[in-house]
Protein backbone atom coordinates (compact mmCIF):
# COMPACT_ATOMS: atom_id res chain seq x y z
CA UNK A 1 0.00 0.00 0.00
CA UNK A 2 1.50 3.12 -0.91
CA UNK A 3 0.48 7.04 -0.53
CA UNK A 4 -1.44 8.22 -3.54
CA UNK A 5 0.02 11.64 -4.23
CA UNK A 6 -3.61 13.05 -5.41
CA UNK A 7 -6.33 12.29 -2.61
CA UNK A 8 -9.40 11.74 -4.38
CA UNK A 9 -12.12 10.06 -1.79
CA UNK A 10 -15.73 9.15 -2.61
CA UNK A 11 -16.68 7.88 0.53
CA UNK A 12 -19.24 8.37 3.88
CA UNK A 13 -18.88 5.81 6.85
CA UNK A 14 -22.69 4.96 8.68
CA UNK A 15 -21.20 3.83 12.10
CA UNK A 16 -23.48 2.04 14.72
CA UNK A 17 -24.65 4.47 17.85
CA UNK A 18 -21.80 3.35 20.01
CA UNK A 19 -19.15 5.05 18.12
CA UNK A 20 -17.88 8.55 19.13
CA UNK A 21 -17.03 11.54 17.14
CA UNK A 22 -14.26 13.14 16.16
CA UNK A 23 -11.72 13.64 19.63
CA UNK A 24 -14.04 11.38 21.37
CA UNK A 25 -13.34 7.80 22.55
CA UNK A 26 -14.95 4.19 23.60
CA UNK A 27 -14.11 1.43 25.12
CA UNK A 28 -13.14 -1.87 22.69
CA UNK A 29 -16.37 -2.97 23.92
CA UNK A 30 -18.12 -0.79 22.59
CA UNK A 31 -17.04 -1.79 19.04
CA UNK A 32 -18.33 -4.89 17.98
CA UNK A 33 -17.55 -7.14 14.77
CA UNK A 34 -19.85 -6.21 12.17
CA UNK A 35 -21.02 -2.26 14.14
CA UNK A 36 -19.79 -0.48 10.89
CA UNK A 37 -21.25 -0.39 8.21
CA UNK A 38 -20.09 1.51 4.78
CA UNK A 39 -22.72 2.61 2.23
CA UNK A 40 -21.70 4.99 -1.31
CA UNK A 41 -21.68 8.47 -0.42
CA UNK A 42 -21.19 11.64 -2.28
CA UNK A 43 -17.69 13.41 -2.33
CA UNK A 44 -18.79 16.03 -0.48
CA UNK A 45 -20.33 13.74 2.68
CA UNK A 46 -18.22 13.85 5.77
CA UNK A 47 -15.21 11.01 5.54
CA UNK A 48 -15.42 8.60 9.52
CA UNK A 49 -12.12 7.02 10.04
CA UNK A 50 -11.47 4.84 13.27
CA UNK A 51 -8.77 4.85 15.23
CA UNK A 52 -8.53 2.13 17.52
CA UNK A 53 -5.56 2.75 19.91
CA UNK A 54 -4.03 2.16 23.25
CA UNK A 55 -5.25 3.36 26.80
CA UNK A 56 -2.86 6.71 27.56
CA UNK A 57 -3.66 7.65 24.12
CA UNK A 58 -6.95 8.93 24.90
CA UNK A 59 -5.73 13.25 25.31
CA UNK A 60 -3.30 12.96 22.85
CA UNK A 61 -5.90 11.46 19.82
CA UNK A 62 -8.49 14.28 21.33
CA UNK A 63 -6.22 16.72 20.44
CA UNK A 64 -4.81 15.34 17.56
CA UNK A 65 -7.99 14.47 15.56
CA UNK A 66 -9.48 18.44 16.00
CA UNK A 67 -6.16 19.20 14.37
CA UNK A 68 -6.07 16.58 11.74
CA UNK A 69 -9.75 17.65 10.96
CA UNK A 70 -9.34 21.26 10.49
CA UNK A 71 -5.87 20.49 8.31
CA UNK A 72 -7.66 17.56 5.88
CA UNK A 73 -10.53 20.26 5.59
CA UNK A 74 -7.90 23.16 4.47
CA UNK A 75 -5.84 21.01 2.22
CA UNK A 76 -8.43 18.88 0.61
CA UNK A 77 -11.41 20.34 1.17
CA UNK A 78 -13.32 17.47 2.80
CA UNK A 79 -14.78 17.14 6.44
CA UNK A 80 -13.03 13.96 8.52
CA UNK A 81 -14.53 12.66 11.43
CA UNK A 82 -12.11 10.42 13.54
CA UNK A 83 -13.89 7.41 16.07
CA UNK A 84 -11.46 6.48 18.89
CA UNK A 85 -11.30 3.38 20.50
CA UNK A 86 -9.00 2.96 23.63
CA UNK A 87 -7.94 -0.20 26.13
CA UNK A 88 -5.23 -2.29 26.82
CA UNK A 89 -3.25 -2.55 23.54
CA UNK A 90 -2.42 -6.32 23.26
CA UNK A 91 -6.25 -6.62 23.88
CA UNK A 92 -7.33 -4.12 20.91
CA UNK A 93 -5.15 -5.91 18.77
CA UNK A 94 -6.43 -9.32 19.14
CA UNK A 95 -10.12 -6.94 18.61
CA UNK A 96 -9.41 -6.22 15.04
CA UNK A 97 -7.51 -9.03 14.25
CA UNK A 98 -11.04 -10.66 15.35
CA UNK A 99 -12.99 -8.44 13.59
CA UNK A 100 -13.15 -4.93 14.63
CA UNK A 101 -12.83 -2.55 11.94
CA UNK A 102 -10.08 0.00 12.70
CA UNK A 103 -9.27 1.99 9.15
CA UNK A 104 -5.85 2.42 11.45
CA UNK A 105 -4.17 1.49 14.79
CA UNK A 106 -2.09 3.34 16.71
CA UNK A 107 -0.68 0.85 19.31
CA UNK A 108 1.74 0.40 22.12
CA UNK A 109 4.16 -1.82 20.25
CA UNK A 110 5.31 -3.33 16.84
CA UNK A 111 4.48 -6.79 17.89
CA UNK A 112 1.10 -5.96 19.13
CA UNK A 113 0.27 -4.21 15.88
CA UNK A 114 2.01 -7.88 14.06
CA UNK A 115 -0.84 -9.44 15.88
CA UNK A 116 -3.20 -7.37 13.43
CA UNK A 117 -0.89 -8.78 10.42
CA UNK A 118 -0.83 -11.82 11.14
CA UNK A 119 -4.34 -11.64 10.39
CA UNK A 120 -4.01 -11.12 7.47
CA UNK A 121 -5.30 -7.08 8.03
CA UNK A 122 -2.28 -5.23 7.18
CA UNK A 123 0.77 -5.54 4.57
CA UNK A 124 4.11 -6.69 5.20
CA UNK A 125 6.53 -3.93 5.74
CA UNK A 126 4.27 -1.91 8.04
CA UNK A 127 7.50 -0.62 9.97
CA UNK A 128 8.81 1.34 7.04
CA UNK A 129 5.39 3.19 5.80
CA UNK A 130 6.63 5.59 7.78
CA UNK A 131 9.05 7.68 8.96
CA UNK A 132 11.55 6.07 12.38
CA UNK A 133 10.19 2.82 12.35
CA UNK A 134 6.42 3.70 11.54
CA UNK A 135 6.67 5.12 15.51
CA UNK A 136 5.83 9.11 15.01
CA UNK A 137 6.71 9.61 18.94
CA UNK A 138 8.51 7.70 21.47
CA UNK A 139 7.87 7.41 25.69
CA UNK A 140 9.63 5.74 28.51
CA UNK A 141 8.93 3.78 31.82
CA UNK A 142 8.96 5.97 35.45
CA UNK A 143 7.88 5.38 38.79
CA UNK A 144 4.62 7.37 40.06
CA UNK A 145 4.76 7.67 43.88
CA UNK A 146 2.87 9.78 46.56
CA UNK A 147 4.15 13.14 47.81
CA UNK A 148 7.06 13.16 49.77
CA UNK A 149 7.80 9.44 48.08
CA UNK A 150 7.40 7.69 51.83
CA UNK A 151 9.15 4.30 50.96
CA UNK A 152 11.93 6.19 49.59
CA UNK A 153 11.57 4.02 46.08
CA UNK A 154 14.56 5.22 43.90
CA UNK A 155 14.96 2.42 41.08
CA UNK A 156 13.77 -0.92 40.33
CA UNK A 157 15.50 -2.70 42.64
CA UNK A 158 13.59 -0.60 45.74
CA UNK A 159 10.40 -2.02 43.93
CA UNK A 160 10.87 -5.74 45.46
CA UNK A 161 11.23 -5.08 48.95
CA UNK A 162 8.30 -6.86 50.97
CA UNK A 163 7.14 -3.28 52.65
CA UNK A 164 6.43 -1.83 48.91
CA UNK A 165 3.16 -2.54 46.88
CA UNK A 166 3.13 -2.19 43.30
CA UNK A 167 0.55 -1.12 40.84
CA UNK A 168 1.43 -2.51 37.49
CA UNK A 169 -0.82 -4.00 34.35
CA UNK A 170 -1.17 -6.97 32.98
CA UNK A 171 1.18 -7.97 30.10
CA UNK A 172 -1.04 -10.03 28.82
CA UNK A 173 -3.32 -7.33 27.59
CA UNK A 174 -1.45 -4.61 27.93
CA UNK A 175 1.29 -3.51 25.80
CA UNK A 176 2.68 -0.65 28.29
CA UNK A 177 2.92 -3.53 30.67
CA UNK A 178 5.78 -5.41 28.46
CA UNK A 179 7.56 -2.49 28.38
CA UNK A 180 7.52 -2.63 32.07
CA UNK A 181 8.27 -5.99 32.72
CA UNK A 182 11.34 -5.44 30.10
CA UNK A 183 12.47 -2.49 31.62
CA UNK A 184 12.76 -4.27 34.84
CA UNK A 185 14.53 -7.19 33.37
CA UNK A 186 16.84 -5.14 31.94
CA UNK A 187 17.88 -3.31 35.35
CA UNK A 188 18.81 -6.38 36.61
CA UNK A 189 20.88 -7.44 34.03
CA UNK A 190 22.75 -4.34 34.71
CA UNK A 191 23.21 -5.62 38.02
CA UNK A 192 24.74 -8.82 36.97
CA UNK A 193 21.98 -11.10 37.57
CA UNK A 194 21.83 -14.29 35.62
CA UNK A 195 18.92 -15.54 33.62
CA UNK A 196 17.57 -17.40 36.67
CA UNK A 197 18.87 -14.62 39.50
CA UNK A 198 16.60 -12.17 37.63
CA UNK A 199 13.99 -14.16 36.84
CA UNK A 200 13.54 -14.63 41.03
CA UNK A 201 14.08 -10.81 40.83
CA UNK A 202 11.00 -10.52 38.83
CA UNK A 203 8.85 -12.95 40.42
CA UNK A 204 9.74 -10.95 43.55
CA UNK A 205 8.51 -8.14 41.78
CA UNK A 206 5.25 -9.02 40.57
CA UNK A 207 4.60 -10.93 44.16
CA UNK A 208 4.43 -7.37 45.47
CA UNK A 209 1.33 -6.56 42.43
CA UNK A 210 -1.12 -5.25 44.50
CA UNK A 211 -3.79 -5.11 41.37
CA UNK A 212 -3.03 -6.63 37.89
CA UNK A 213 -4.86 -4.37 35.92
CA UNK A 214 -5.68 -5.05 32.09
CA UNK A 215 -4.39 -1.40 30.89
CA UNK A 216 -2.16 1.41 31.66
CA UNK A 217 -4.97 3.95 32.27
CA UNK A 218 -6.84 1.19 34.85
CA UNK A 219 -3.47 0.53 36.66
CA UNK A 220 -3.44 4.41 36.92
CA UNK A 221 -7.18 4.51 37.77
CA UNK A 222 -5.94 1.94 40.64
CA UNK A 223 -3.26 3.52 42.14
CA UNK A 224 -4.44 8.10 41.63
CA UNK A 225 -8.24 7.40 42.34
CA UNK A 226 -8.04 4.55 44.25
CA UNK A 227 -5.13 5.18 46.34
CA UNK A 228 -3.98 1.37 46.00
CA UNK A 229 -0.37 0.80 46.01
CA UNK A 230 2.94 2.64 46.73
CA UNK A 231 4.45 2.99 43.55
CA UNK A 232 2.72 2.83 39.98
CA UNK A 233 5.40 1.24 37.23
CA UNK A 234 3.65 3.80 34.23
CA UNK A 235 4.11 5.38 31.04
CA UNK A 236 5.86 8.77 30.88
CA UNK A 237 2.89 10.46 29.48
CA UNK A 238 0.59 8.85 32.08
CA UNK A 239 2.96 10.10 35.35
CA UNK A 240 2.90 13.83 33.58
CA UNK A 241 -0.58 13.77 33.16
CA UNK A 242 -1.78 12.78 37.34
CA UNK A 243 1.27 15.49 38.67
CA UNK A 244 -0.60 17.69 36.11
CA UNK A 245 -4.46 16.59 37.61
CA UNK A 246 -3.17 16.44 41.00
CA UNK A 247 -0.78 19.03 41.90
CA UNK A 248 1.10 17.99 45.09
CA UNK A 249 -0.75 14.93 45.60
CA UNK A 250 2.20 12.59 43.40
CA UNK A 251 6.13 13.18 42.40
CA UNK A 252 7.95 11.18 39.47
CA UNK A 253 11.24 8.97 39.96
CA UNK A 254 13.29 8.29 37.28
CA UNK A 255 14.76 5.27 37.03
CA UNK A 256 18.64 4.53 36.36
CA UNK A 257 18.07 2.46 33.52
CA UNK A 258 14.75 1.85 31.68
CA UNK A 259 13.62 1.49 27.51
CA UNK A 260 12.75 3.49 24.77
CA UNK A 261 8.96 2.92 24.11
CA UNK A 262 8.11 2.96 20.36
CA UNK A 263 4.40 2.70 19.88
CA UNK A 264 3.84 1.78 16.17
CA UNK A 265 1.35 3.07 13.70
CA UNK A 266 -0.28 1.29 10.77
CA UNK A 267 -2.66 1.91 8.35
CA UNK A 268 -5.32 -1.46 9.11
CA UNK A 269 -4.89 -2.01 4.74
CA UNK A 270 -8.07 -4.34 4.27
CA UNK A 271 -10.58 -2.72 6.54
CA UNK A 272 -8.92 0.71 4.98
CA UNK A 273 -9.59 -0.42 1.31
CA UNK A 274 -12.97 -2.18 2.12
CA UNK A 275 -14.19 1.24 3.58
CA UNK A 276 -12.39 3.57 0.96
CA UNK A 277 -10.45 5.28 3.24
CA UNK A 278 -7.08 4.29 2.34
CA UNK A 279 -5.58 7.84 1.43
CA UNK A 280 -7.25 9.58 4.08
CA UNK A 281 -6.05 7.04 6.33
CA UNK A 282 -2.48 6.99 5.30
CA UNK A 283 -2.22 11.15 5.73
CA UNK A 284 -3.64 10.70 9.01
CA UNK A 285 -1.08 8.54 10.17
CA UNK A 286 1.73 11.13 7.93
CA UNK A 287 0.27 13.90 9.64
CA UNK A 288 1.61 12.84 12.85
CA UNK A 289 5.00 13.37 12.00
CA UNK A 290 4.32 17.49 10.84
CA UNK A 291 5.58 19.92 13.04
CA UNK A 292 2.21 20.76 14.32
CA UNK A 293 1.45 17.38 15.55
CA UNK A 294 4.99 16.92 16.97
CA UNK A 295 4.50 19.81 19.50
CA UNK A 296 0.89 18.82 20.38
CA UNK A 297 2.71 15.20 21.08
CA UNK A 298 5.21 17.37 23.49
CA UNK A 299 2.16 18.99 25.33
CA UNK A 300 0.41 16.15 25.92
CA UNK A 301 4.28 14.61 27.30
CA UNK A 302 5.12 11.97 24.08
CA UNK A 303 9.32 12.51 23.13
CA UNK A 304 8.38 13.72 19.68
CA UNK A 305 10.67 12.36 16.94
CA UNK A 306 11.64 15.36 15.28
CA UNK A 307 14.94 16.41 17.06
CA UNK A 308 14.18 20.46 16.90
CA UNK A 309 10.93 19.69 18.76
CA UNK A 310 12.28 17.54 21.23
CA UNK A 311 15.31 19.25 22.17
CA UNK A 312 12.70 22.47 22.73
CA UNK A 313 11.24 20.56 25.97
CA UNK A 314 14.46 18.95 27.56
CA UNK A 315 15.27 19.85 30.70
CA UNK A 316 18.62 20.33 32.05
CA UNK A 317 18.02 19.52 35.80
CA UNK A 318 19.86 16.72 36.97
CA UNK A 319 17.40 15.90 39.61
CA UNK A 320 16.04 12.54 38.93
CA UNK A 321 12.88 13.40 41.14
CA UNK A 322 10.10 15.48 39.45
CA UNK A 323 7.39 16.71 41.76
CA UNK A 324 5.57 19.17 39.29
CA UNK A 325 5.06 19.57 35.33
CA UNK A 326 7.91 22.50 34.79
CA UNK A 327 6.59 25.65 33.93
CA UNK A 328 8.94 26.46 31.33
CA UNK A 329 7.27 23.44 29.80
CA UNK A 330 11.03 21.50 29.39
CA UNK A 331 9.88 17.74 31.12
CA UNK A 332 12.09 15.56 29.36
CA UNK A 333 14.92 13.94 31.27
CA UNK A 334 17.65 12.66 29.40
CA UNK A 335 19.52 11.42 32.69
CA UNK A 336 18.52 8.15 31.83
CA UNK A 337 20.33 5.02 30.07
CA UNK A 338 17.76 3.14 28.12
CA UNK A 339 17.79 0.14 26.22
CA UNK A 340 15.41 -0.97 23.21
CA UNK A 341 13.48 -3.84 22.23
CA UNK A 342 16.43 -4.60 19.76
CA UNK A 343 18.35 -5.86 22.92
CA UNK A 344 15.59 -8.37 23.76
CA UNK A 345 16.04 -9.65 19.99
CA UNK A 346 12.86 -8.13 18.44
CA UNK A 347 9.39 -8.70 19.72
CA UNK A 348 8.83 -11.76 17.83
CA UNK A 349 11.45 -13.23 20.36
CA UNK A 350 10.51 -11.03 23.15
CA UNK A 351 7.23 -12.57 23.23
CA UNK A 352 8.23 -16.22 22.48
CA UNK A 353 10.70 -16.02 25.54
CA UNK A 354 9.07 -14.13 27.73
CA UNK A 355 4.77 -13.18 27.36
CA UNK A 356 3.74 -16.42 25.11
CA UNK A 357 1.80 -19.17 26.85
CA UNK A 358 4.06 -20.76 29.11
CA UNK A 359 6.58 -18.78 28.99
CA UNK A 360 8.49 -16.16 31.35
CA UNK A 361 6.12 -14.17 33.13
CA UNK A 362 3.42 -17.40 33.02
CA UNK A 363 6.19 -18.96 35.01
CA UNK A 364 6.87 -16.14 37.83
CA UNK A 365 2.88 -15.27 38.00
CA UNK A 366 0.00 -17.64 38.69
CA UNK A 367 -2.68 -16.23 37.14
Amino acid sequence: MKKNQLLSLVVAAALGASLIGCGGSADSSSLEEGSVEINAASAGETIELTNVSYDPTRELYAAYNELFAKHYQEEFGQTVEVTQSHGGSGKQALEVANGLEADVVTLALEGDVQVVADAGLIDDGFTSEFDVDSSPYTSTIVFLVRSGNPKNIVDWDDLIREDVGVITPNPKTSGGAMWNYLAAWYFFEQQGQSDDEILESIRQLYSNVVVLDSGARGATTSFVENKQGDVLIAWENEAFLSLQEYPGEYEIVVPSVSILCQPTVAVVDEVAEKHGTTDVATEYLSYLYSDEAQEIEAQNFYRPSTKSIYDKYVTSTDSNTITEVPEDGKWINDNITLTDINHFGGWAEARATHFADGANFDSIYEQ
